[in-house]
């Protein structure tokens, strides 16, 4: 049988995977992931595969915000060669409200599946995997290994997903292929810098503000010295198409005592989206610099700000022009149209293995944006004919790498 046929045969039996995976709750937060990562590997192992289970130690899982969190890699040897890695993360973001269908259901309408985790990422676990065993059955003549990698932090940052699995030396592979969510071959994405800013002053009563040194006053200051900051980010657009202009967000704020006291401490948290074309390192600065700046002009007034994630955009490295070039290839031929690469204005976990020096695009089961998969919203879905489409992909392609 030829690798199509075999896709399309495997076709009811992929579904049934990839509902096993969204009717089991994985939302992280909270993290507790373990169970899931055994549902994985319990499956997997039905298609044949040994899986290899990695259990995050408890302290570090916790100094992640995570509760559990297994890793799983299934390593398939096909000869002596290259080693490509094929990463997607079985952690979802919670459902939140506005669902039509139950986020744990899995329904099926119209040739879309709907649920939590469908198409970000539960459902290149699937492509993933079945890709790999329709490789395994076709019996062609390949050269190297293929590693799936199964991890459960990219909602959290994925410091001890891929990174850990990376520092550990568990996995070394050659090239990686990460969990796309639109038809484009990703290249390139944006980085991401979390600060928590606090800004202390004084107590005080409030029939004598005077007396104090009001912090929610210094707050109102410091963030007005940053929305107006937008204005100059939205004139600095990438070089990469799909990529956009760098973001400032505020996402959180708290403070205050009661309502008759001078506010002695406001905290809040931002969010700032590194274009690939910016220094991360730059822009930390500029921001603390800001910030230091409008507190110095109230009196009585400190401020402390503290880094919380900061993500590297991911830019090409030598080699993954020739893995783009390979998925657009195939993408083209099997969707019928013209598949090309692009940016996205997101950050994910494919960072990890560029910064370990790996060539790394992202390709997955679509649909055509992320915007019509309702990613990270209420009805999350994937039109099911877009899953089999990217299996066959994701095998020709490995076909194409792994030929001697």
């Amino acid at each position: 049988m030829t690798l199509h046929d075999l896709i399309a045969a495997q076709a009811p039996a992929r579904e049934a995977f990839l509902a096993e995976l969204v009717r089991m709750p994985s939302d992280n937060p909270p993290g507790d992931c373990a169970r899931h990562a055994e549902r994985t590997a319990v499956l997997l192992e039905g298609l044949g595969f040994t899986v290899e289970r990695h259990a995050v130690p408890p302290a570090l899982t916790a100094a992640h915000g995570m509760v559990s969190a297994t890793n799983l890699i299934v390593r398939h040897r096909f000869g002596p060669g290259p080693v490509i890695a094929l990463n997607a993360h079985g952690d979802v973001v919670p459902p939140g409200d506005g669902w039509t269908a139950d986020p744990y259901g899995a329904a099926v309408k119209d040739g879309w599946m709907f649920g939590r985790g469908v198409a970000v990422s539960k459902s290149d676990i699937g492509s993933y995997a079945f890709a790999l065993a329709a490789l395994k059955d076709s019996g062609l003549a390949l050269a190297g290994t293929v590693e799936l990698h199964i991890t459960y932090d990219e909602e959290t940052g994925g410091e001890i997903g891929p990174a850990w699995l990376l520092a550990e030396g568990i996995t070394k592979p050659d090239f990686a292929i990460a969990a796309g969510f639109s038809y484009a071959v990703v290249t390139a994405h944006n980085g991401c810098l979390h600060l928590e800013v606090t800004v202390t002053g004084k107590s005080a009563h409030a029939a004598r503000p005077d007396t104090g040194a009001d912090a929610l006053q210094a707050a109102t200051g410091i963030l007005a010295a940053l929305y107006d900051s937008r204005a100059a980010l939205r004139r600095t657009v990438s070089a990469i198409a799909g990529i956009g202009a760098p973001s400032l967000t505020i996402g959180l704020i708290n403070g205050g005592i009661n309502t008759n006291v001078v506010p002695d401490r406001v905290t809040f948290r931002l969010d700032r989206r590194i274009i690939p074309d910016e220094s991360a390192e730059r822009v930390e600065a500029g921001l603390r610099d800001l910030i230091a700046a409008t507190a110095a002009g109230f009196a009585g007034i400190s401020v402390t700000i503290n880094r919380i994630l900061l993500a590297a955009p991911l830019t090409p490295l030598p080699g993954s022009e020739r893995l783009a070039e390979i998925l657009c290839r195939n993408a083209s031929a099997v969707f019928g149209e013209a598949i090309t690469t692009a940016g996205v204005p997101l950050y994910t976990d494919a960072r990890h293995y560029a910064a370990a020096g790996i060539p790394i695009v992202l390709y997955g089961a679509g649909p055509r944006s992320i915007e019509e998969a309702n990613a990270h919203r209420a009805d999350e879905k994937l039109p099911l004919a877009d899953l089999h489409r990217a299996t066959e992909v994701i095998a020709l392609s490995l076909a194409a790498l792994l030929k001697p």
